[in-house]
């Protein structure tokens, strides 16, 4: 979720030498904010604050880097902040693994994809129908994780994960075919084997690592049929 929005909103734009230390100040600021959650969820106890402070220090020069390279960016610091605080307010009050901070948490990550379009350029209609896919997927990710492992015997989430799955197959496709950006057959038909994912996989045996790697490979699929020449 951190890797294939900063990849596709790079590709989209092209390449630019600002996108360096973007990419690093989304990595160390990730690690930071991951610190920073843990910490809250722990009470602040002590053993927590090292890697807070570390990460915290390591990422104002990033940010500094980036602010001298792409200023242009300092109009999407309104829409992370309320995201961030969301869910650092979610692991202080030991909701972490809710859906609320789920859903915070997702939106942020797919937000760097319209970033790091920024940088190289304007942010055009292609990169707005990519990032809604983005998005799209990596919410119901959400669902179809949870129904693998933590809501394991749960038929609400079950039933939950399909129907959005396929609001998400026929909306994600009839979006490509009415804006023009990507190949309608290939996009319909990955959103269409996500659909089918989330019917036959829940109730089957599969450790955390083995699901983890399912939506690895999903990702690296979802991530070349965006990129893919119309």
């Amino acid at each position: 979720m951190l890797v294939v929005p900063l990849v596709v909103g790079v590709a989209l734009g092209g390449p630019v030498w600002a996108h360096v230390p973007l990419a690093l100040l989304w990595f160390v600021g990730y690690f930071a904010f991951y610190a920073v959650g843990q910490w809250l969820r722990a009470r602040f106890k002590k053993r927590w604050w090292p890697p807070v402070r570390a990460y915290s220090i390591a990422v104002v020069p990033c940010g500094v880097a980036v602010l001298l390279t792409a200023p242009e960016l300092v109009v999407w610091v309104p829409a992370f902040v309320p995201l961030v605080v969301v869910s650092l307010w979610c692991s202080y009050q030991r909701r972490d693994r809710s859906l609320l901070n789920d859903g915070v948490t997702v939106l942020a990550a797919s937000l760097m994809l319209l970033v790091a379009v920024d940088v190289a350029g304007p942010v055009d209609g292609r990169a707005w129908v990519v990032f809604a896919l983005v998005l799209g997927y990596f919410l119901g990710t959400v669902l179809y994780v949870k129904t693998m492992i933590r809501e394991r015997g749960s038929l609400g989430y079950r039933r939950a994960s399909v129907a959005y799955h396929l609001v998400l197959a026929l909306a994600g496709t009839g979006l490509v075919a009415w804006s023009g950006h990507g190949s309608v057959l290939l996009v319909g038909a990955l959103l269409v084997a996500l659909c089918v994912r989330t019917v036959v996989m829940p109730g089957r045996p599969a450790t955390p690592l083995q699901v983890g790697l399912g939506e690895i490979a999903a990702s690296v699929a979802l991530t070349v049929v965006l990129l893919l020449p119309v």
